[in-house]
């Protein structure tokens, strides 16, 4: 900016100094000369002098001159800076334009307008960067997707194919072993049954196909009919669930049979890795406007950097990958989008000694009687 006034200016000087000695002279040429009667000359340089005097009148149109040459050249300079950094930004564009979406313009501009363009194609760069980044990422996830499902569809189809091969082949002793091996096989096929739901289910409610059906729900008295349903698989992992509400109604307004679903998983999951554990404990509070409910199990530390990834479509931790825990992989998943659906939310937290599941959802005021 200091160069374009200096620049300006110092132009404005010398073309005013310049002017000013060719008028100068010009003047007297025509003041001697014949022609000042002509044009009446003598009596405007009287009139100048009475009402303005020289010196001043001398002062005035220096000023003049100045001032005209001033903006004629800060104009000009202006122009000419305004060209070159358009072309400058004109060169970075054709840098991007070759794929290198990681180059940034120079902001360099001394005009509001050519820096607001400046900062409009950085943003512009910078979110195509990101909108690049994000497909690439969905590219990826879609990959693994692929590769998920084709695992987790493979491995029942390969054992009720193995099965029925079997029996196809007469590769038995006896009944029994039939019996076995068709019951194997019809196994699986639940297994591949409810992979396919999970699927479908989990896709639906991504795409916002699932409408929620909302109603008073008290989760305590929820819970006690869930745990019921569970006692046999309690007994048979050797665990004893302990329930404690801090209050005897918590109501929330939400889709049952979907919030159902959410409480379902979180159980199968904390007796399935939590058996090494003596105790499955459920607790309930409000806090605030919300109602907090909690799934502790005391089975084997989640790792840290698995945590953040738990909710995700097809993660499992590492050590669940056996085939001997089964699941389809997506049912946190679902869990997660069908808490958003209800705008709650779903959180884990592990450490060696236990590992808690936390639903969050807004409190019904009517049904606490607040």
């Amino acid at each position: 900016m200091k160069s374009k006034w200096g620049i300006a200016l110092l132009w404005s000087i010398a073309s005013s100094l310049l002017t000013f000695f060719f008028i100068y002279q010009i003047s007297r040429l025509v003041f001697y000369s014949g022609y000042s009667n002509r044009i009446n000359l003598p009596e405007l340089l009287i009139w100048i002098n009475d009402e303005v005097g020289y010196p001043d009148a001398y002062f005035i149109a220096a000023a003049l001159l100045f001032l005209l040459f001033f903006i004629f050249f800060y104009k000009r300079e202006q122009h000419r800076r305004h060209q070159t950094h358009l072309q400058q930004i004109n060169q970075h564009v054709q840098k991007i334009m070759d794929s290198d979406f990681n180059h940034k313009i120079p902001e360099t501009a001394d005009s509001d307008e050519l820096a607001q363009l400046t900062d409009n194609i950085n943003r512009l760069v910078q979110k195509l960067r990101t909108a690049l980044e994000e497909e690439r990422k969905a590219e990826q996830a879609k990959n693994e997707l692929i590769t998920n499902v084709s695992h987790d569809l493979r491995t029942p189809l390969t054992s009720i194919t193995g099965y029925l091969g079997l029996v196809d082949q007469d590769k038995y002793r006896d009944e029994v072993e039939l019996r076995h091996y068709i019951g194997m096989a019809y196994e699986e096929s639940l297994r591949l049954n409810q992979l396919v739901h999970d699927l479908f289910e989990y896709t639906r409610l991504r795409n916002n196909e699932m409408k929620l059906h909302r109603v008073q729900i008290d989760t305590v008295e929820m819970f006690r009919q869930i745990t019921e349903q569970f006692q046999l698989r309690l007994q048979d992992s050797k665990m004893e669930i302990r329930m404690e509400f801090e209050q005897p109604r918590l109501y929330v307004r939400a889709d049952g049979n979907k919030l159902r679903r959410v409480f379902d998983n979180l159980m199968t999951n904390a007796i399935k890795y939590g058996h090494d554990g003596t105790y499955l404990d459920i607790h309930g509070r409000l806090d605030g406007d919300e109602v907090v409910l909690q799934i502790i199990n005391y089975g084997e530390e989640i790792p840290e950097a698995d945590l953040p990834r738990i909710f995700d479509r097809f993660f499992r931790v590492e050590k669940s990958r056996a085939t001997h825990y089964g699941g389809s992989g997506i049912g946190l998943a679902i869990a997660k989008q069908i808490m958003d659906l209800h705008g709650g939310s779903i959180e884990a937290y592990s450490d060696p000694e236990q590992t808690v599941f936390t639903v969050r959802l807004k409190a019904l005021e009517s049904g606490t009687g607040k």
